[in-house]
């Protein structure tokens, strides 16, 4: 058999040509077929070209796969078109079923292997249904780490609603909770953001620009820099919400150096590491909460309103929901099992004493507790049904009213939302319990928090643990900052991110 010698195949009684000795290399259902010793193996009987027939495909796709083979397989993607390209809709999709149709039927492995690194956002979808309907078993885990990485986007997809069906099997989780798990996979590591110093940020302090993203390295303990910076434009915000919402980091409103507030909304997506915008909300606002509850974001208050809003990622948009009963400031919130608690803070007129409830299937805000308690500038954060209180300033002002209370304490409170109890934690007295943030990560409280013992030109901090379980305080590392405009969150990061 020589190289040049080619092949007719015959379907639905047009012939395409094909090198045989192409088509006995790509196609494992052709190697088979001649290497069988089948009468359908056999030469032609006259001398004329050998036809091989095949019955019940497409003969566009047919043509596609044996460009593919006729090709040596190096026409890489010019069957979906250009990285990029716009979809052609309909037809593009039943285009793409052929292919794949034929390709499998042909056990054309290389070209079902090309797939892997052809999907993308106009076709993520039709190709893992393809995938599951022939049983492409690395072609679907392509499509599910391909849309778990771009989650939200393939949420707002037109196709998304048409072509994901439910759940066949008892307990087999749907495709959205698939892709939502496949964002939580990878290592769960401590992010900072915000100005810092190009000084001693570790035992060996990396040189040269400011960095605006770090991330720990818990076992050599180091601060080390996120190939990733911040967009331009939120270098100079202070006052922002910030959320994690399905593995993305949301940096929401706030105010800039020239006291303007704004509306702007970008969000990190450490899966791809990077940064893009998504929808403003309706009401520029600063110094007020930002909260991810099942599935979306709530923007609560800010100076001197009491709107709240709510963004729907399958959308990218924002929406009013009940406002708040008043305006409060210096106040503090959280979710916890499904709903979101506001606490302390101050009205137009007073203290805020209630502990108020919003439940967002009720879209309702009611009293949940008064208390003797007044609290302002806390962080708070839920575990279960367990409500944290770190840092800030309390003040009891029923019979049980502690002396010594000092705002440079750091403390953490609990409160129970189902037994309504409160309990007092370690304090730990050598640091500042104001300007403070943290965040949840594995067993504890990560915190940052600015060191008082420090009579220094620079705002200094201290990076230091509460372990939830042992109730202690763990050892710290100073961490060099500038400004009080300092960020830090627990992300999952996936192996292999480049950082």
């Amino acid at each position: 058999m020589s190289a040049e010698e080619m092949v007719q195949i015959l379907l639905e009684g047009r012939c395409y040509p094909v090198s045989k000795k192409k088509l006995i290399e790509q196609s494992d259902y052709f190697r088979a077929l001649y290497r069988s010793g089948m009468r359908e193996a056999g030469g032609p009987a006259s001398g004329g070209p050998e036809v091989q027939q095949l019955r019940g495909l497409s003969g566009p796709g047919l043509q596609l796969v044996l460009d593919f083979i006729n090709t040596g397989g190096t026409g890489s993607g010019c069957f979906l078109g250009p990285q990029g390209e716009k979809s052609g809709g309909e037809e593009e999709g039943s285009l793409l079923e052929e292919l794949v149709e034929v390709a499998s039927f042909l056990q054309v492995t290389s070209l079902l292997q090309l797939l892997l690194s052809q999907v993308r956002l106009d076709n993520c979808l039709e190709l893992h249904r393809l995938a599951q309907v022939y049983g492409l078993q690395d072609l679907q885990g392509a499509c599910l780490r391909f849309m778990a990485a771009h989650y939200h986007e393939v949420l707002r997809s037109p196709q998304f609603p048409l072509l994901v069906t439910p759940s066949q099997a008892p307990g087999e989780a749907s495709l959205k909770q698939k892709l939502r798990e496949g964002r939580m996979k990878g290592k769960a590591v401590l992010i900072a953001l915000g100005d810092f110093l190009g000084g001693p940020l570790a035992p060996h302090p990396h040189q040269g620009e400011p960095r605006s993203m770090l991330r720990y390295d818990e076992g050599a303990q180091r601060w080390l820099p996120l190939a990733n910076q911040l967009p331009p434009d939120l270098v100079n915000v202070r006052g922002y919400g910030s959320a994690i919402l399905d593995n993305y980091l949301f940096i929401v409103g706030g105010y800039r150096i020239t006291s303007q507030e704004i509306s702007a909304a970008h969000c990190y997506n450490p899966c791809r590491n990077e940064w893009s915008q998504v929808a403003s909300m309706n009401q520029k606002r600063s110094s007020f909460k930002l909260l991810a509850v099942s599935g979306k974001l709530y923007a609560i208050g800010g100076q001197s309103i009491s709107n709240v809003e709510c963004y729907n990622p399958e959308q990218d948009w924002w929406n009013f929901v009940a406002p708040l009963p008043n305006p409060l400031a210096e106040f503090s919130a959280c979710e916890c099992k499904g709903n979101i608690y506001v606490m302390g803070g101050y009205t137009t007129r007073e203290r805020n004493m209630n502990i108020l409830q919003y439940c967002p299937s009720s879209d309702a805000w009611t009293v949940f507790e008064v208390c003797d308690v007044h609290i302002r500038k806390q962080q708070m954060l839920s575990v279960e049904e367990i409500i944290y209180l770190v840092g800030g300033c309390l003040h009891e002002l029923g019979p049980n009213k502690r002396t010594n209370q000092s705002e440079d304490l750091l403390t953490v409170q609990s409160y129970n939302t189902i037994t309504r109890e409160w309990l007092y934690l370690k304090e730990n007295t050598s640091k500042s319990g104001l300007n403070l943030t943290c965040t949840l990560h594995n067993d504890g409280i990560y915190i940052m928090s600015r060191d008082i013992t420090l009579s220094t030109s620079l705002e200094h901090r201290v990076f230091l643990k509460y372990n939830i379980f042992s109730e202690s305080w763990e050892p710290f590392r100073r961490f060099p900052a500038f400004g009080q405009n300092l960020l830090i969150c627990s992300l999952y990061l996936p192996s292999e991110t480049e950082i």
